[in-house]
């Protein structure tokens, strides 16, 4: 088991690590999701991993029409869809279809960059590392949180946080490119009015 006092790796390094195909995609996934190194993906992988092994064993435990492995599939089903990962109606061969960009998708760096609280993944995770992200109010300083469905919409700037003041410069940084879309939009259909008048 180990001494609890110590910390244990929680992925597997690549077998062979100087695959040029596996290097350039991971270091796509990197940059997309604006992660701070490659053991963040292995770390998703591994979960990943978990996941499709256990899906596995119930295909195969249903085979033989085992009413336990039924039920532990269903709990399974349900767990996934509390991290939207899955619909609640999902079966075996969606389970085993999910992808590490899918669990990348639920961290919650990424929602916090998606819900347009920073300008930039990368600016997403400072903002949760210097704790002005909270979570169902409570400040959270993981990046790499897997978010629930139910708190996704719980997802704000922390209420002690400088950022929580809608004057603060980043704030007004967010706006901007709204508000330019909207003065873009609104002068668009200023001169297509304008275009009818004339004629």
């Amino acid at each position: 088991m180990g001494d609890p006092k110590f910390h244990h790796k929680k992925y597997s390094t690549p077998r062979h690590p100087w695959e040029k195909e596996r290097i350039d995609e991971e270091n796509k996934i990197v940059v997309k999701y604006g992660l701070k190194n490659k053991k963040e993906i292995w770390r998703s992988e591994a979960l990943l991993s978990s996941i499709r092994s256990q899906a596995r064993y119930l295909r195969a435990r249903l085979r033989t029409n085992d009413v336990n492995a039924q039920k532990q599939l269903e709990r399974m089903i349900k767990r996934l869809s509390r991290y939207k990962l899955l619909s609640e109606n999902a079966n075996l061969d969606d389970v085993l279809s999910l992808t590490v960009e899918n669990i990348l998708d639920r961290r919650l760096q990424t929602i916090v960059f998606r819900k347009n609280l920073a300008i930039s993944v990368r600016q997403a995770r400072q903002l949760i590392t210097h704790g002005h992200i909270s979570v169902a109010g409570r400040r959270v300083t993981v990046p790499g949180m897997l978010v629930e469905a139910k708190d996704e919409d719980a997802i704000t700037f922390e209420e002690n946080s400088p950022l929580a003041n809608e004057l603060h410069p980043i704030r007004q940084a967010l706006l901007a490119p709204a508000q330019r879309s909207a003065e873009i939009k609104e002068t668009s259909e200023e001169s297509s009015e304008e275009g009818d008048v004339n004629e």
